[in-house]
């Protein structure tokens, strides 16, 4: 919940821009990953970099008013 609401907050970023605290980079690549197979965050590949992107407009035109739920909810534990 943190990563969607670190990417809806602040657009595009990519990993070593997140700013979650008390994760291992290796636990932040497997929640990255997870959230890529479930079509939550998007890839764009640039060089060796990747970027991430919230597929808010995707996941709201198939579930209506989930991502803002979640993300409405997600800022009572980010703050």
């Amino acid at each position: 919940m943190k990563i969607a609401h670190c990417l809806a907050s602040s657009g595009e970023k990519n990993c070593s821009a997140f700013e979650v605290d008390h994760i291992s980079k290796s636990t932040l690549s497997h929640h990255i990953k997870i959230l890529r197979e479930a079509g939550v965050i998007q890839p764009r590949i640039e060089g060796k970099q990747h970027f991430y992107s919230l597929r808010k407009d995707d996941l709201n035109t198939q579930f209506p008013g989930l991502v803002d739920m979640i993300l409405n909810t997600t800022e009572e534990y980010v703050s």
